[in-house]
């Protein structure tokens, strides 16, 4: 073999394993979108503690204040809620500063603003940081226009008429329930059934099944008999 042709043959093999090996290191777009999505949130361990009431004071604490914040819109409106809570702030934190420069008077001693060292603390939101949750927000509307571009543009027929049919039941969920109380059940329900599931597990999850299984096996049963549906792959 003529000596130029080798040498480039081995020069152009390096080059498309050095391609592969970076194509191997840089991580998938999707992996980060996962990694960033609210499941992975919800997932995370401070997140599973609090909800499963691993420290009882700080989830009772948490649940505590979120459901004073839903009541109170329910009561009121945001506006109210809103300036109630920033002059409950404002009167403690000045009520504290008046009694530590009354408490400084009297010891006639320096030790200065209460609040030096948060004061002098960088409140500021890096760039970087700014640039990453842009990003992230970006990938959910993106990925949630194509979604509803495919819904609404019947894509796959059985997808939107289950999206037909649970716009349907939100109407009547709707008629019953405002936004408010749909949060304020989300909130109890979020911090009551991780408790039970997990003394409960092994029974829950056989239900599961099943009726995952019966939903599975109603939706292959339309998907065959409807016009237009789109056969999913078993890959997918």
């Amino acid at each position: 073999m003529d000596p130029m042709t080798q040498s480039a043959q081995i020069s152009s093999s390096q080059g498309l394993a050095d391609g592969q090996n970076s194509a191997l290191k840089e991580p998938r777009p999707s992996d980060s979108f996962l990694s960033s999505s609210p499941v992975a949130l919800i997932q995370s361990s401070q997140v599973k503690d609090l909800i499963h009431w691993r420290d009882p004071k700080k989830s009772g604490l948490v649940f505590g204040l979120s459901m004073l914040v839903l009541l109170s819109l329910a009561a009121f409106s945001v506006i109210s809620v809103v300036s109630y809570l920033l002059l409950a702030l404002l009167c403690v934190t000045i009520t504290f500063r008046i009694y530590k420069s009354v408490v400084q008077a009297v010891q006639k001693s320096s030790d200065g603003h209460p609040f030096k060292s948060l004061i002098d603390k960088d409140v500021s939101i890096p760039p970087e940081t700014f640039r990453k949750h842009v990003d992230t927000s970006l990938a959910y509307i993106n990925r949630a226009l194509k979604q509803m571009s495919r819904l609404f543009l019947v894509e796959d027929l059985v997808d939107s008429l289950k999206l037909a049919v649970v716009m349907w039941l939100l109407t009547y969920v709707g008629a019953v329930f405002n936004g408010i109380t749909i949060l304020i059940l989300a909130d109890i329900l979020l911090f009551a059934v991780p408790p039970i599931y997990e003394k409960n597990k092994t029974q829950i999850d056989h239900y599961v099944d099943l009726a995952r299984t019966q939903i599975n096996t109603t939706i292959a049963k339309l998907q065959e008999k409807l016009p237009g549906a789109v056969k999913r792959s078993k890959t997918e």
